[in-house]
């Protein structure tokens, strides 16, 4: 299930669809080895491959977008715990 796509522009929505359909398909992938359909394997393994290039596509559409941010104004990562 997709969280609430609230203050997402189009491009990470379109991510997200695909994503959502890439894993719909490796799931159907790994089914249909399990059941010795290979054939449909592999069909399933490759729209799934296709699904994550076109996320691929729309995320790096979404950061071309995206204003530039100076180093100051990039949000901090938490530090790591040892």
């Amino acid at each position: 299930m997709m969280p609430d796509g609230a203050g997402r522009g189009a491009m990470l929505e379109e991510a997200m669809r695909e994503l959502e359909a890439a894993i719909h398909d490796a799931r159907v992938s790994f089914d249909c080895i399990g059941l010795g359909e290979i054939d449909r394997a592999h069909t399933s393994a490759v729209t799934a491959r296709i699904a994550i290039d076109a996320a691929m596509t729309a995320m790096q559409t979404a950061l071309a977008q995206m204003p530039s941010q100076t180093p100051s104004q990039a949000p901090s990562l938490p530090a790591a715990s040892d």
